[in-house]
Parts: structure tokens; sequence; C-alpha cells
């Protein structure tokens, strides 16, 4: 089956919060990260079957919804889990909110990889812990780790956890094999625990595999919490599920516990039937979708290039955020998303939001119909040539 990628779907005024935001007439938003496409055929299907019965009281997860997701994650990434080390909750967020409440005190310190997710700051932050961050190396318009530094910080007895963002938002790295085992046995050695934040983990490119963390060994396993959901990649983000994997009992046992604590331990039967539909019957769609998502990260590359040079998109590997280095405008990312919004009506994420780092970035979500894309570069190369 050949799924329609380019259809054009209104959103303003179904209170899409990536859309209704804004009010001003004209305004292109591609910021928020959710996708201008339906979801996949299957799962509108089992929601629609769903929505027949008419009756929406609270629900039991089933079997089936473990089954689906171990399935999925052996099928496609060579990642044995067993339904016990599974945890639903309401989202990723959440889950990491959860996890740190479980897993420190207030005090200790959490290391992330900046610039990174801007909600790993708040989640740290709420729970009354210290950041610790290990600034990415941004050299020759890619991001690699710096190792020692990473070292240093785990270093630090009152580092505990290192919250590993896999595929990286905004920076698009998929980390590889070597560099996820360097990670590993530094926080090994170290007594830090990885929470591995895999959300976009279905959205690679080719030759960029993701790896889940913790199927690399054992002891990456039993020293690591994964963070997982179809959101990102079945555009279903607003039917709030999430899953959280972690092989250790006593490690699930508080987990469970800061979950009921935080009253995100429910649930809805809309998020469990569209999760068995993903991961049962969403494989081509998905596996289209990432093609198409691909030739709309070349359109930019190749428009971004012949009109603003200056203007480089990174290498993405993972994820449909780009990330545009705009140092050379003289503008840093705040001025630079304040003028696309007042002078081309397009709303673009800074990257000062990301945190140390992304002060010269903007990032640019590229998960729409190519019509879109193309009105909404025109108005890059408008508001920065």
């Amino acid at each position: 089956m050949k799924y329609d990628f380019d259809e054009i779907i209104p959103r303003r005024g179904t209170r899409s919060y990536k859309w209704d935001m804004p009010e001003e007439e004209g305004v292109l938003p591609m910021w928020v990260a959710d996708m201008d496409f339906k979801t996949a055929p299957a799962i509108i299907e089992a929601l629609e079957k769903r929505v027949a019965h008419g009756i929406f009281g609270y629900v039991k997860v089933p079997q089936s919804y473990y089954e689906a997701i171990v399935q999925w994650f052996s099928r496609r990434h060579q990642w044995t889990i067993e339904c016990p080390w599974i945890i639903y909750t309401t989202g990723v967020v959440p889950a990491l909110s959860a996890i740190i409440k479980a897993m420190t005190e207030p005090g200790d310190k959490v290391i992330v990889q900046t610039p990174v997710y801007n909600c790993f700051y708040s989640s740290i932050r709420n729970n009354g812990c210290e950041l610790s961050a290990n600034h990415l190396v941004y050299k020759e318009g890619r991001y690699t780790i710096d190792f020692d530094d990473l070292e240093a910080k785990a270093a630090d007895p009152r580092a505990k956890l290192l919250i590993l963002c896999n595929p990286h938002n905004p920076a698009g790295r998929v980390w590889t094999e070597e560099e996820l085992r360097r990670i590993g046995d530094i926080c090994l050695k170290n007594g830090v625990l990885v929470v591995s934040d895999e959300i976009h983990c279905e959205l690679t490119y080719a030759g960029h595999d993701y790896i889940p963390f913790a199927s690399l060994s054992r002891e990456f396993q039993m020293n690591s919490i994964t963070c997982i959901s179809p959101s990102k990649a079945f555009n279903i983000a607003g039917l709030q599920i999430a899953n959280i994997v972690a092989a250790d009992e006593e490690v699930r046992s508080r987990i469970d516990r800061a979950i009921n604590i935080n009253e995100v331990c429910d649930v809805n039967p809309f998020g469990i039937e569209a999760t068995i539909a993903a991961y049962n019957e969403g494989e081509a769609w998905l596996d289209q979708l990432r093609e198409y998502l691909w030739g709309n990260y070349q359109y930019l590359c190749e428009q971004l290039k012949a009109h603003l040079p200056h203007c480089p998109v990174l290498p993405l590997e993972g994820t449909y955020l780009a990330w545009i280095d705009c140092q050379a405008t003289g503008l840093d990312a705040d001025e630079v998303t304040s003028r696309l919004r007042k002078e081309q009506k397009l709303l673009v994420n800074s990257g000062t939001m990301y945190g140390p780092g992304g002060e010269r970035f903007i990032r640019l979500n590229l998960a729409c119909p190519r019509a879109r894309l193309m009105e909404g570069v025109k108005r890059i190369i408008d508001g920065l040539s």
C-alpha cells in the first residue's frame, strides 16, 4: 500500500497546540514536535472501533499491550524485553520526572548532554536536583561526546543519573555502538544510572541504526532505565501513552511508587489501542514515513545550500527535527526566531531553549507535507537572505 504523505490536512481550529497557540493570521508553525500527517490507518481503524463501543470508563491494560511492545522491539531492534519490565504511564516527560524522583535525593546531580531537549531541565529542577552539563562538542558541522568531561562529571560522588537522549534531540545524532559502550562503561565504573530517552528511536535514516542502550549487555541493562513511546513515530502524542522499561526489580518498584505519588499511573483506552495497533500493524506505514521525511530533509539541505549557504543544516541521523546553524547571520537564535516570526510569519524553535550550546541554532520541524515544507523554507530564505 502507498500512503499519501503529501495530503494537506487543515489543523487550525482543531485545538492543536502547534497550530492554534499562535493566534496571528497566516502563521506557519514548524516548531512543536508533532507531525502534520494522519497517523497509520491501522491506528485510526482501531480507535474508530473503540469509539463505536461508546463507553470510555477506566481501563485495564491487557496482556496483548505488553506483548505488542515486546515483539516490536525484538523484531525491529533485536532487543529482548520481558513483559514484567514494562511500566506504562502517560508520557515520557512524566516518566522522566518519576524516575528522577525515584532514584535521587534532592541535591543530587543529574548529567545531561547539552544542548538537549528542554524538558530535561525542568524535570531535574522540579525534583530538587542539580544539573551537571556534559557539553557536546560541535566541530566541523557535527556533534560528538566529550568523554573526558563525562568521566569527570560521572566521578562526582553527587552524580547519580545520566539522562541519555538517543536519538538526540535537537542535535540529530544517533549514537553509535562504540559511543554507547563508552557511556555505559563510564557510568558503570562510577555508579551512575543511565536513563535513556529513546522516544525518537523509530525515526532514523540509512546508515544510522538505532541501538537500544539496554540491549548492549546484561550489565548495561541492569544499570539503565529506558523510556519509549509510539507517540513521535506514529503521531499520537495527544493520546498520552508511554512506557518505562527497567530490568531491575527493585528499580521498578521504586519507579512504580514514584509514578503513583505523581498520579500518572492511569492511562486512557485510546492510548492502549493505538499502541497495540501501531506495533502490530504499523510497520509498513512507518517505513514509508521515514522515506518521506528523508526526502524533506534533502529538500531543505538543497535549498539552503543554494540560497543560504552561510546557514548550514547539520547532518540528520535521527528525528524529524532539523538543526540549522545561523551564526553567520550575525544574530543569535532568539533574534533569528523573532525575525522569522515577525517578518515571515514562520514559527520555529530557538536553540537557546535547549541550553548551553544552542544559542546559534534554530530547530525546524520537517514532519509535514512537502508543499508546506517548501513554503516554510521559502520564508526562511526570504527572512535570512
